[in-house]
């Protein structure tokens, strides 16, 4: 257990973890919308603002599937990789509405990479899905796309240079080296013991002048309320401090996209021509710009559903809280989010770098 059970709240007690700066490029505040949100100053909710949430993203339920194997989800494990996200239909579900958020950060672009208009070769690790393999090799005809991942998820019908085959990361590559116009991953925080390892072995396949992409959440839910934000007890801070206690007592790190993290590792590998870029995702319709209102719209039902199975391999199975312990933490953290005056968002970073031509 993380701490003695809490006599209030019924799970174990979590220590906040403080406020950090922002991510330099994810500064400037979202504006919320008034019709939204309501009154800041008003601690109260009414039932008109919870409507506006509701009607906001109501457009978006009939596209969402509704679904519920550890307690009730599939997880997927490989000789060296136990994944703590689930692998069953209502988590690919999520992958594929986590995808589209990723093409509205991008300006509806596969890539921040500024890559070839004719690449032949694109590796995608940990595809999940496949959603993203599947775009890219219907937007590069004359390329081939492999996807790898322990899970396999992919669908069966897809493009004739799209291929999928299951493969540990983690392992050592076994694709010829200097060979990829593009390596791609997406979304492998928890995931990995040594990252250092896998920006290397993305060096090593892929060829001189050839691009590596790298996309990662940072797990912090942040507010645009000084209320929330400024309350070191607020379950937003307990509920990240338990993931990153999570990932550090099995190794694998949920804090890579902090602290510069990915842009060092990008450099330290032999990198050149790094780009970083962040961006605040809001969770929620709540946002005035119409833009992030509709990206909010999504990571709203995107993380309401995905909330519980998220949450059991870390915080039930890693910390050892039990299954009641666990629903009424996550129960908690829903409320939050869905509360209005919450103003809810995490950043997204992403880094790509190109290989030398020399190397």
């Amino acid at each position: 257990m993380v701490g003695p059970a809490s006599e209030i709240t019924g799970q174990p007690e979590v220590e906040a973890q403080q406020p950090v700066e922002e991510a330099a490029q994810a500064e400037e505040a979202i504006e919320f919308d008034p019709h939204v949100v309501g009154d800041l100053s008003d601690d109260g909710v009414s039932v008109g603002d919870t409507e506006s949430l509701r009607e906001s993203t109501a457009s978006l339920s009939s596209s969402i599937l509704e679904y519920r194997d550890l307690h009730g989800r599939k997880y997927q494990s490989s000789k060296t990789t136990e994944y703590w996200a689930p692998t069953d239909e209502r988590h690919i579900e999520g992958n594929d509405i986590a995808h589209h958020i990723a093409l509205l950060l991008l300006d509806e672009q596969l890539t921040l990479a500024p890559i070839s208009s004719h690449p032949q070769q694109i590796l995608d690790i940990g595809t999940g899905t496949g959603i993203w393999a599947i775009d890219m090799a219907d937007q590069y005809p004359g390329a081939e796309v492999l996807g790898t991942d322990i899970s396999a998820v992919q669908p069966d019908w897809v493009p004739p240079n799209c291929i999928f085959q299951i493969d540990d990361a983690q392992l050592d590559w076994t694709f010829k080296e200097n060979f990829f116009d593009f390596v791609h991953i997406r979304y492998m925080y928890g995931g990995i013991d040594d990252w250092d390892k896998l920006y290397r072995q993305a060096y090593t396949h892929v060829k001189p002048g050839g691009w590596f992409e790298n996309i990662e959440i940072d797990l912090e839910t942040r507010s645009e309320n000084p209320r929330v934000s400024n309350d070191p007890d607020h379950i937003f801070k307990k509920w990240c401090k338990l993931f990153w206690d999570a990932g550090d007592k099995i190794g694998r790190t949920f804090k890579i996209a902090r602290d510069n993290q990915m842009e060092d590792l990008m450099k330290k590998t032999g990198f050149v021509d790094v780009v970083h870029k962040s961006w605040k995702v809001p969770i929620g319709a709540w946002p005035q710009d119409p833009k992030l209102k509709n990206i909010g719209a999504f990571n709203g039902e995107f993380i309401d559903q995905s909330l519980d199975g998220f949450a059991v391999f870390p915080i039930g199975e890693i910390l050892g809280w039990t299954m009641e312990e666990v629903t009424v933490f996550v129960s908690q953290m829903r409320s939050a989010i869905k509360d209005p005056k919450s103003l809810p968002y995490y950043v997204v970073h992403a880094v790509c770098g190109r290989k030398p031509e020399d190397a």
